[in-house]
């Protein structure tokens, strides 16, 4: 056992469980712990140090930092069940234009436009701005991940169509590619645990012993002959005619 931890961060939305269950299977010599930081802070903590990579939302400042984008996210709204929007499949901004929706500091969506109207407050945080959703004093555009993670009883979200997406990916820094990240890249892309871009593959099974010596031993000649070939007996025997 190492006294070595590989440090992973996670920003708010992100579940890292699968990933960190095939670490534990993969890496088991090698504890994986789990940094909870904000958006909005976690690439300065990769810089410091403070985690060895991390999942991150983009766009980022990538100065100094390997990138490998992962996947996107659909983007939704969230409303109180008894908004009009609840009784809809999906809904385009345009539908929204109506609307006070809140912009909280901690966004991480790039929008060119905002949609609908501006609120009456910027909340500081993404939970903030779920309260006063709850409160009825607007609507909110997050990733589907993060109005999962603020789930209330009264409220709910439905996709909206032809916005920003928000884009999960992995980042450490360059400088610190060591072989424990690219053992957590392996795992995070998909990687066989035997992959080559991976630790080194598991040696071939060498033979067993007694297959072995059984396989090094000479050939036992047939029964009743030599090694050499056997004598021809029958017809096919030559001898000498009788005078």
């Amino acid at each position: 056992m190492t006294d070595r931890e590989f440090r992973l961060a996670y920003v708010p939305g992100v579940t890292p469980a699968k990933w960190v269950n095939v670490w534990a299977e993969r890496v088991p010599d090698v504890p994986l712990g789990l940094v909870s930081v904000a958006a909005a802070d976690v690439v300065q903590l990769l810089h410091e140090g403070g985690a060895d990579a991390g999942f991150v939302r983009l766009p980022v400042d990538r100065a100094g930092l390997s990138v490998i984008p992962l996947y996107a996210e659909t983007t939704v709204v969230v409303v109180p069940k008894d908004h009009a929007v609840a009784a809809t499949d999906e809904v385009t901004v345009a539908d929204l234009a109506d609307d006070e929706v809140f912009h909280p500091m901690d966004d991480t969506l790039e929008w060119a436009a905002l949609p609908g109207r501006p609120a009456f407050t910027r909340p500081e945080t993404t939970a903030e701005a779920i309260q006063l959703v709850a409160a009825g004093a607007g609507l909110l555009l997050v990733p589907q991940s993060l109005a999962r993670l603020h789930h209330r009883k009264d409220l709910t979200y439905r996709p909206v169509v032809e916005t920003p997406q928000s884009q999960i990916a992995l980042a450490w820094p360059e400088k610190a590619t060591t072989e424990l990240v690219e053992d957590f890249i392996g795992i995070v892309r998909g990687r066989t645990a035997n992959s080559s871009r991976g630790r080194t593959p598991a040696p071939a099974q060498e033979p067993a012993p007694a297959q072995e010596k059984a396989r090094k031993q000479p050939r036992s000649p047939a029964p009743g002959g030599s090694g050499r070939r056997g004598t021809q007996t029958g017809r096919g025997r030559k001898g000498r005619r009788p005078r």
